[in-house]
């Protein structure tokens, strides 16, 4: 994979690529995952609950066989600016050392399906098609 950030558009205004090419391969995309534990538990704030996001985001790509290196897109939605913050600590920690760091979109929405989630978060990744041997 290959971030795609072209010299004459304005730079990321955060940790993530304009654009990633890659090789086409097995494509895997999650489900928005919400903050909520195991247990069912949805601790308060965005960071928490987008921490509770990327685990689970990153339990998904192990049951595929994938890491969160494989992550192409990352789409997320928080109800309020001021739940930004928190998202973007929680991601930015999720995405340290990823290389090329994602796409990335962050999206301000009117709320979810109960009024405690303050966060969804979706992934889009794909798994690179095997190296062929070059040729001799």
């Amino acid at each position: 994979m290959r971030a795609l950030t072209p010299p004459g558009i304005a730079p990321p205004f955060a940790a993530y690529s304009h654009g990633i090419a890659a090789p086409a391969g097995e494509v895997v995309v999650t489900s928005g995952q919400l903050g909520v534990a195991p247990d069912g538990t949805v601790p308060e704030g965005a960071e928490a609950q987008a921490r509770l996001c990327f685990a689970a985001i990153a339990a998904i790509l192990a049951e595929a066989g994938l890491g969160p290196g494989a992550i192409v897109r990352l789409n997320a939605y928080v109800t309020d600016r001021a739940h930004m913050p928190g998202y973007m600590a929680a991601r930015d920690a999720f995405c340290a050392g990823l290389n090329p760091l994602p796409a990335s979109t962050l999206v301000i929405v009117s709320g979810f399906t109960r009024p405690e989630f303050v966060v969804e978060v979706e992934a889009t990744a794909v798994r690179p098609l095997p190296e062929r041997p070059a040729a001799g």
